[in-house]
Formats: C-alpha cells, sequence, structure tokens
C-alpha cells in the first residue's frame, strides 16, 4: 500500500518578529492533504533560499538550522518506511503525528462509532426521536456487524477504510444476503450515511467516502381500499372477539387517517370540539411532531362509543383498546382472507385509504387532506394519495357532456361559421 509524499519547508513572512525573524515551517503532503508545523526555528527571510529551503550562509546558526532539516527529512523517510513495511495506510495526519514523537494516531472503528450513536439515540426515544427511529439503526448496526464478519471476515472495520467499494458492497449485501428491497437497502444506507457524517465532523476520516455514491428511491405504488371493500369489511359478521377489535380499529384509521401510533395514543384530551361545533381529533403525529386536525366522521364515533365501556379503556388513559402492530397485522391478514379481499391488509393501509377513497376520491381538496394527515408538505400528501379510477372516470365523464353539449351546439351552426371557427 505504497504512498509518496512531499514535504517543503517555508518561512511565515506574516510572523516574522521584532528583532526581524520570521519562524520556518514544515509542511507535509499526501494524496493531495496536508498537515504543516512550526519546526522551532527561525531566520531573516534575507538569508532563506525558498528554492533550495535552506538557510544560506556557513556560520554556526546556518548550519544547526539545515542539519536540523535534514535530521527531520531523514526521520520522516523512516517513519514513511516502517508504514510501508507493516502495510499501515500512510497519511499527512499520522507521518507528522509519529515524527513528532506520538504513537500513531488509533483509527476509530465503524461499529464502535455507531453503536455509541445508538445508544445516544436510546435516550432520546420517545422525546427528539419515534422509538420505531432508534430501534432502525440498532437493525442496521446487527446489519452491517453481519456484513463486516462476512466480507472481511472481522469484528469491526476502521472508518478511514471506508471508501465507494465498501458502500456498494454493502448495498449487494443487503439486497441479496438479508434480502432487502432496494427502498429499505437504501434506508439503511442513509442511517449508515449519518455515521459518516459524524466521522467527518470529528475529522477521524479526511473525505467522504459517499461523494460519488447516489441514492435514487424507487417510487412505490401505494395499495388502499375501494369504497366497496370498506363497506364489505365494515360489514362482515366476525365470529372472534380479537378480529372485531382489529377490524375497527383499522376501520377508525380508515376514517381518520391516523397511522397505527397515533391511534394507540389517543386520549380523551386529543377529543375537542371544532370550528363547526363537531367533535374533532387534534394531536400531534408520534413520527414527524406536527398537528393533525381531523374532524370525526359518523364511523369513527361509532367505534369510539363502541369501545367506552371497554375494560382497558375504563382503566387506562386510552380511548381505543389497540393490540401490538404485530399482532394487528396478522390479525387483518386472517380478516382479508374471511372477506375475500386479496390486498395485503397492514394498520398502514387504513391511512393510505383515508387519503385515497374516503377523501381525495370524495372531492375534499388536497390541502385539506394534508392538513388532517398532518403532512410537513404538500407534495408528501400527493405521494400518498393516489387519485383512484372512479374520480378520474367522474371528472372525464363532466367533461365528456360538456364536449357533447358544445358539439350539438356548433352543429346546429351554418357550415361556414364551422369552419371558420375551426
Amino acid at each position: 500500500m505504497k504512498t509518496d509524499y512531499h514535504v517543503h519547508f517555508y518561512i511565515r513572512k506574516e510572523k516574522i518578529n521584532k528583532t526581524g525573524m520570521a519562524p520556518i515551517y514544515l509542511r507535509l503532503v499526501v494524496q493531495g492533504k496536508r498537515v504543516e508545523y512550526s519546526i522551532s526555528r527561525k531566520v531573516n527571510p534575507m538569508f532563506w533560499n525558498p528554492t533550495s529551503e535552506k538557510v544560506m550562509g556557513n556560520n554556526r546558526e546556518a548550519k544547526e538550522v539545515n542539519d536540523h532539516m535534514a535530521n527531520l527529512r531523514h526521520k520522516l523517510n523512516k517513519v514513511h518506511q516502517t508504514f510501508i513495511d507493516n502495510d499501515i495506510e500512510v497519511t499527512a495526519k499520522d507521518l507528522m503525528y509519529k515524527l513528532r514523537g506520538g504513537s500513531r494516531r488509533k483509527s476509530k472503528l465503524l461499529l464502535e462509532v455507531f453503536k455509541e450513536h445508538n445508544e445516544k439515540m436510546d435516550t432520546l426515544a420517545g422525546k427528539d426521536i419515534t422509538v420505531s427511529t432508534a430501534t432502525r439503526y440498532w437493525t442496521c448496526y446487527r446489519h452491517l456487524q453481519s456484513f463486516i464478519k462476512s466480507e472481511y471476515n472481522a469484528t469491526d472495520y476502521p472508518l478511514r477504510k471506508i471508501d465507494n467499494q465498501f458502500i456498494t458492497k454493502l448495498e449487494y449485501y443487503l439486497k441479496t444476503t438479508r434480502k432487502c428491497n432496494h427502498n429499505s437497502t437504501l434506508k439503511y444506507i442513509n442511517n449508515f450515511k449519518k455515521i459518516i457524517r459524524i466521522a467527518i465532523a470529528n475529522q477521524w476520516i479526511d473525505r467522504n467516502p459517499f461523494f460519488n455514491y447516489k441514492v435514487k428511491f424507487k417510487p412505490v405504488e401505494r395499495e388502499f381500499l375501494t369504497e366497496k371493500e370498506i363497506n364489505t369489511l365494515y360489514e362482515k359478521e366476525l365470529h372472534f372477539d380479537r378480529l372485531r377489535l382489529v377490524r375497527d380499529i383499522f376501520l377508525f384509521s380508515c376514517y381518520t387517517g391516523l397511522a397505527y401510533s397515533d391511534v394507540k395514543k389517543l386520549s380523551q384530551d386529543d377529543i375537542i370540539i371544532g370550528i363547526d361545533g363537531y367533535q374533532w381529533i387534534r394531536t400531534k403525529r408520534t413520527k414527524t411532531n406536527t398537528v393533525s386536525s381531523i374532524p370525526l366522521l359518523p364511523v369513527a364515533l361509532e367505534i369510539l362509543d363502541k369501545y367506552k365501556e371497554h375494560p382497558e379503556v375504563k382503566k387506562g388513559k386510552y380511548i381505543l383498546p389497540v393490540l401490538s402492530n404485530q399482532k394487528s397485522n396478522a390479525f387483518l391478514k386472517e380478516i382479508a382472507e374471511l372477506c375475500g379481499i386479496k390486498k395485503n391488509l397492514t394498520t398502514h393501509l387504513a391511512r393510505h385509504t383515508f387519503a385515497t377513497t374516503v377523501t381525495l376520491s370524495n372531492g375534499v381538496p388536497i390541502e385539506s387532506v394534508s392538513r388532517m394527515l398532518g403532512h410537513k408538505s404538500l407534495r408528501t400528501t400527493q405521494h400518498y394519495a393516489k387519485i383512484i379510477d372512479r374520480k378520474i372516470s367522474d371528472d372525464m365523464r363532466i367533461l365528456r357532456e360538456r364536449l357533447e353539449v358544445n358539439e350539438k351546439e356548433v352543429s346546429k351552426r351554418s357550415p361556414s361559421i364551422y369552419i371558420n371557427e375551426l
């Protein structure tokens, strides 16, 4: 791993002292990265030769300074050769550090830094970040841990050795060995990228290995239920309490647009009387900490009323007895099969259904939908709320009718007028 280095001696004229002497500096350059420091020697600028990088003259002072610089060059050659012989990465900082009498800087390790970061995130979970975000960092940590073991047969990896090849190998590993889809892979890469940003900020690495790496997520076609499927779900006779409960909570999300985590923490304090005199939900979203303001529709009110006497609701502070997300999703698959619904029912699909079938397809302006969903930008709402075919069909039917009326009016006129208008 041979890496050439360049050493230069020069004087800093802007630092001339009161006696007219300028300090001499050593500059060390490796792969375009440079470090410099004062060699604790001074010279009158009149006697400095910038070409030979030496002090002119044969007096004792000139000889001592020149010998000192020659000695530094000799030491640097020995340090450099030691690095090469031991297959150690050569950097300007390490060469200079060793030259000045210190031991080689210990390279920070990726998993060591990642673990320290995650432990800090754990203390912020539920405060500045969500618990799920903290969990995702740990999942990314474990993926990196297994990747380093598989690819490099090591328990950790130096941050300074991470390059574009490391990143592309990690991406391939996540997609193949770990079976992550494209977007999930890039989310983990972004989690890993945060650790690299920390390393750059702390000067643990000198370059950004992500410089030529581009992240591009694939657009996702989000599923949602049609009005017919919602009615099927609502009217289906289910013979188990657990299925009825999960179905009702799912429908509540379909008619409020609340994500699973927001339904789970919903309390009586979140129910207010809105400007129209009707009951509204006003709550802060767990994911983004933005406010969602949602007028309660009849089905949502019916579900709240249905569970107000539930034992868990009566003894707790939450107004719905929500099961765990894992259990809810498992039971939703069972419910879908019983209802003949072929789509992959999940708790989050209810949020898409609210955005499309319940609101946008019924003419609710996208700005209002965005406010109810608690989105920070309209672009996010456009991503979630895909206009369904029925809405497009209705809009085109109106246009078709208008065109037919115009065509009839034009056909009543004389041919000459018709031609002129064309």
